[in-house]
């Protein structure tokens, strides 16, 4: 993963000042959504106002463009619409290989993204992460609960089958995952906990619904001072433990190999690219 995808906000593609105001804003990637956020009567203009808000610049932050359902009377107007212009496009409730196939007929060339938010998306989640086109899945736990009939926990007990499901697919088939929303978004400890558990189990970031919810999404997800000094210190000793006949390095007490240096790198990396991309 050479861009980051800590923070991934959602935007209405159907309100102009919202977009404008993206431009500026520190989070990693932008979502622009043309299905849950947009009214029905909205969705024809909401397609027109977001195709000239693309053209404006958003410097390094990924454009995402969430369409409506290819299985709706906009979804195939707005895949044909985004089909350039945009990032990757993100398809709503992906359950099977073939709705990513569908996508691919009317997106030729952007990259795709699969919203996971179904019972059967987490059954086939392998399957879908394999596709070709693929390049990351968004968690959508709000509709997954639903189809559940979940009750909300702030250990989100019940999301942890699918969670784990989707993670153990992209990991094994190199893509971005993004966790699900924090719904409540005036509740700042909440959110720092569900990022850090989030951070904790694998996912490369957290969507978000507001504005206020980037700069800790940011923090929590981007590599702290400690980690990156760790990871420096890290792959030295190996170095010279190498260049020693050794195996194996120690630092700070604990046994460094070669799969401990290979996420230190990893930990550098992100934090190149996230400096990078505050850069300009």
């Amino acid at each position: 993963m050479t861009r980051p995808y800590r923070s991934v906000l959602y935007i209405p593609a159907a309100n102009p000042r919202a977009m404008e105001k993206a431009r500026s804003l520190p989070a990693d990637a932008i979502i622009f959504d043309l299905e849950d956020a947009v009214a029905p009567g909205e969705k024809v203009a909401a397609r027109a106002l977001l195709a000239q808000a693309l053209q404006a610049d958003y410097g390094r932050r990924a454009r995402i463009v969430r369409i409506n359902g290819l299985e709706t009377e906009w979804g195939q107007d707005d895949a044909r619409a985004f089909a350039t212009g945009a990032d990757a496009v993100l398809i709503p409730k992906v359950s099977r290989p073939e709705d990513l196939d569908r996508a691919a007929a009317l997106i030729p060339d952007a990259p795709l993204w699969a919203m996971m938010e179904t019972a059967e998306g987490m059954l086939r989640a392998a399957d879908i992460a394999r596709h070709p086109r693929l390049q990351g899945m968004v968690m959508g736990t709000n509709d997954l609960a639903k189809e559940l009939n979940a009750r909300f926990r702030p250990d989100r007990l019940a999301m942890q089958a699918g969670l784990g499901l989707c993670l153990l697919a992209a990991k094994a088939h190199g893509k971005v995952i993004v966790d699900g929303v924090f719904n409540a978004f005036k509740d700042e400890d909440g959110l720092r906990f569900e990022c850090e558990q989030g951070r904790d189990m694998g996912f490369d970031g957290k969507t978000l619904i507001h504005p206020a919810q980037v700069e800790i999404a940011n923090q929590v997800f981007a590599p702290s001072p400690v980690e990156v000094d760790t990871a420096r210190r890290q792959i030295e000793a190996f170095d010279v433990a190498q260049s020693q006949g050794k195996g194996v390095a120690v630092v700070d007490g604990r046994i460094v190999e070669n799969l401990h240096v290979e996420t230190a790198r990893g930990t550098l990396a992100r934090a190149r690219a996230i400096a990078e991309l505050a850069a300009g």
